[in-house]
This record gives structure tokens, sequence and C-alpha cells, in this order.
């Protein structure tokens, strides 16, 4: 397992890698590697068993350098062709857990040749009328000063669950985190703070142009992007068989169920190939 950091589009670019084997780009969420922590996850180790695991930090986020021009998901799109042109990856497989899903979606439906597969975990993205998306902003912000309640309660099943009290404290926490937590929810405000809120109202009307398999997860108990989010992920992308639910999860399902989602995954990308 390496951290290593790049130039992409004139651009450092910071990566984790891990495992051997095709490639598997990850890209992150809130409650997630780059985001909360600098390292991997259980959920990340486990997928970097069979596949060569290349998960990027988004614009500003842990080692990567602040993007200019980042204004709407397109700009971040065309970011990640940048860092994939420079990965020399032409064709790979391809996954991300909620604003990453939601690149990632971007991403598959726009360069359908180059993406083998797409897994999609809680992804943000879509507008679905009647199912709206959690307000994270006004979650990042502690209650009488201190507490986290409500982020927590968004992020994962329960706000008093020990990893979300872990990750995400009451008060100060480790300060390398609370800065790597804040550069997440900076790049998260040039593409979902303004209306459209965290989604592209075109990307679920081109979701049938990712003719790749497709693998949609979801937690049980998710609290920021509603199940009707990931039926009509499911319904739409091509190669999709249905969606898989965490039973017990929240948002944060690939942490919560790190075993249960890394083998759904792993299951996906074995029959893929």
């Amino acid at each position: 397992m390496r951290a290593r950091v790049i130039e992409a589009g004139g651009r450092k670019v910071g990566i984790f890698e891990a495992g051997d084997g095709p490639p598997l780009v990850y890209l992150h969420g809130f409650a997630d590697l780059h985001a909360v922590k600098a390292g991997p996850f259980p959920f990340h180790e486990a997928l970097a068993g069979s596949r060569r695991l290349i998960a990027p930090a988004h614009p500003g986020c842990a080692e990567t350098e602040e993007y200019d021009d980042l204004y709407t998901v397109e700009d971040a799109v065309f970011h990640y062709l940048e860092v994939l042109d420079a990965l020399d990856l032409d064709q790979f497989d391809l996954a991300g857990h909620c604003m990453g899903g939601w690149i990632a979606a971007e991403l598959a439906v726009r360069h359908p040749r180059r993406v083998k597969s797409l897994t999609l975990i809680g992804a943000s993205g879509l507008f679905v009328s009647g199912h709206h998306i959690g307000d994270i902003f006004m979650m990042a912000q502690p209650a009488r000063g201190v507490e986290y309640d409500g982020l927590r309660e968004m992020l994962f099943r329960s706000a008093d669950l020990p990893l979300a009290m872990e990750l995400f404290p009451d008060g100060r926490g480790d300060v390398d985190d609370e800065v790597r937590r804040y550069q997440m929810l900076r790049f998260a405000s040039f593409i979902g703070f303004k209306p459209p809120y965290f989604y592209n109202v075109s990307l679920i009307n081109r979701l049938h142009r990712a003719t790749c398999p497709a693998l949609v997860i979801w937690g049980e108990h998710d609290h920021m992007v509603p199940r009707a989010h990931g039926e009509a992920y499911a319904e739409r992308l091509t190669g999709s068989n249905g969606l898989q639910v965490i039973e017990g999860a929240g948002h944060a399902a690939h942490l919560e169920a790190p075993e249960k989602v890394a083998g759904l995954v792993n299951d996906f990308l074995a029959g893929a190939r």
C-alpha cells in the first residue's frame, strides 16, 4: 500500500494505491478515505485483495491541489479525465461513494468505452421528485457549537454509532482529520451547494448510455440520499441487476458493513470480467 502524488493537468493529485490486478478506480465521499482519514478503511483494503485499487483525492482534498476552474460537476469530470490520462488508464473498473459515485456516473455516461464496470454506493447526482437529498452543509454546523449529532445521523445509521463518534466527534477532533473534513465540504460546495443541490437534472436521462455492468448498493437507513435514488440508478443503468440494500447500514454502508459491501463488490467484479 502506498500514497503518492502525481501531476495531472498542471496540478498535484494525491493518490492512494494498493493491491495488484486489473485497475479499480475509487472516488471517495464524505465518510471515507481522503475526506476524514488519510489512509484506507477495511473496505478499501478488502477491495485491494484482488484489484489494483487507485483512489485519488478530489481537488482541494488531502494532498490534491485546488482546481481554480471547478464550478460544476462537468469540471470535476474533466479533472478526472486528466488524472486518468496521467495514470495511463484507458479502460478500468470504476466505483464511487456519495459524491464520488455521482462523478463516477457522470464519467460512465460520457465515456462508456473507458468504463468496464460501474459500482455506486449511496451515490448522489440524480433529481428524484419528492425525495430530496439531505442538507449536509446545514448538518455540518455543530449544534450548541460543539455537537455533531445531525451530521453523524446523516452519514451513518445513527448518531451514537461508535464508528460515527470516532470519525465525527463532538467538539474539536484531531487537527488533521478536521482539516480533511473541511476540505471535503469545501470541494462539495463548489459543485453541490447552489441549486441544483447535489444533482445534475440531465443525468437520469443519460444513464442508459453507461452500458457496462453496474452494481448499485444502498444502506437501508441512508439519511442523506434516499433509497429512491438508488432505485432510479438501478432502473436506468443498462447493465444493472437491481438494487442491493445493506440491512442495518446508513449512508456510509461501506464503512458500517465493510465485509458485506466489499464482498458484493468483489463478487460483482469477478463476474463482470
